[in-house]
């Protein structure tokens, strides 16, 4: 109920309880959900609001910048405040946005509210903390696992929901009915998620300034950043080119590339897996051998050019299904590792090392598009070999 509130003895000692673990993961998977949803609707959108490619192209461009900047400046608030209640401002602001997405007159409002989804569905990364902080600490990794498991789902199924609602219903109805499932989503969170006591007292311009003291302080995190970011780079590359790529050499639109993304299937099974490994076994050992499987998934890619053309396919089908699972797989083992670092602290530690995720992300756009254009597709196998390695690397040395 409303009234529960749990102190952190409390919190570290109690498993999670039933039926609530199925709730975070379902709110993870909505909430990062909103950033998709547009993606399969860009078409759909220019012709209702008679935008050119240019503008109708910053939309989804804008919401992940949102996210970005929301997941190093909102996401620390966990840390500050009863995360419980963070959430239900978050999920109460994020209806709001797809609901003026839904009923926006022109592309001003839409751009607008599509920054503004981006910020607030950093709700996302709220509902793994607040797993962890309920789960004992054997069960750690299981408990970001089920979440992620739920988050990596909501990617996934969001394109794919989207464009068939969107095709039933038409770009408005997809909006307002995600605003509607964020409404439902904070009835349940305001009802079922326990209160959780501020970890800290800072103030917000000091809470954002300790984050460069627990980067100092702790060099796990600092490891575990460096890897991720790594993995990021060569996941990136590989994604910004593949639907250049089956253009140039198989003549394929951009229906086949979106059909890819299916492969977030084995993302979604290797966060239960690497969770529970991860317990068992420890977090590094999951990373490194994550990364590893990525390193080897890509390289696989490097024989592409011996096989006929289904074959071809048939090996990118597999490599990344095998590096979205090694990706993953390091994903929820260091954050496994950075939970662990200081409870008091956990949402800055994860918004730490998200962003430096995407940084990395963000840097294998870049290098993926130049290396595409100067050496073709073996230089995008080449890049995710060589950082998946490096991560591999990094993690086993540590």
């Amino acid at each position: 109920m409303s009234s529960i509130h749990m102190t952190h003895d409390q919190l570290a000692t109690r498993a999670v309880p039933a039926g609530l673990a199925p709730l975070l993961a379902a709110g993870a998977g909505f909430s990062v959900a909103a950033i998709y949803y547009s993606q399969p609707l860009l078409p759909d959108l220019a012709r209702s609001l008679q935008a050119g490619e240019g503008a109708i192209g910053a939309v989804p461009m804008l919401t992940q910048l949102g996210y970005a900047a929301g997941i190093l400046l909102l996401a620390p608030l966990g840390d500050r405040y009863d995360r419980r209640r963070v959430m239900l401002v978050k999920a109460g602001l994020l209806a709001l946005a797809l609901l003026a997405s839904a009923l926006a007159p022109g592309m001003a409002v839409l751009l607008a509210a599509s920054l503004f989804v981006g910020l607030t569905a950093t709700l996302a990364q709220d509902f793994v903390p607040a797993a962890v902080s309920l789960a004992p600490e054997h069960q750690r990794g299981k408990a970001v696992g089920a979440v992620m498991t739920g988050l990596l789902l909501g990617i996934l199924l969001s394109r794919v929901v989207s464009g068939l609602v969107t095709q039933a219903l038409g770009w408005r109805a997809m909006f307002g009915l995600a605003a509607a499932s964020l409404v439902l989503l904070a009835v349940a969170v305001y009802w079922r998620v326990p209160s959780f006591p501020a970890a800290t007292r800072l103030g917000y311009g000091q809470l954002l300034r300790s984050m460069a003291g627990l980067w100092r302080q702790h060099p796990p995190l600092r490891r575990a950043a460096l890897a991720q970011g790594l993995l990021g780079l060569g996941f990136s590359a590989f994604w910004s080119t593949l639907a250049v790529m089956l253009h140039a050499r198989f003549d394929l639109g951009s229906g086949a590339a979106g059909a890819f993304g299916l492969a977030g299937a084995a993302g979604a099974l290797a966060a239960q897996l690497a969770g529970r490994l991860a317990d068992r076994r420890g977090p590094r050992r999951v990373a490194v051998l994550g990364a590893g499987v990525a390193a080897l998934a890509y390289a696989l890619m490097l024989g592409m050019d011996w096989l006929p053309v289904s074959g071809q396919l048939l090996l990118l089908v597999l490599s990344a299904i095998g590096f979205d699972f090694g990706f993953q797989s390091a994903l929820i083992a260091h954050q496994s590792t950075v939970y662990g670092l200081d409870a008091a602290a956990r949402s800055r530690l994860n918004a730490m090392l998200i962003t430096a995720m995407f940084a990395g992300m963000a840097a294998g756009s870049v290098l993926g598009a130049f290396a595409y254009a100067h050496w073709g597709w073996p230089a995008i196998a080449a890049i995710g070999v060589v950082s998946s390695a490096l991560a591999a690397l990094w993690r086993w040395r540590a």
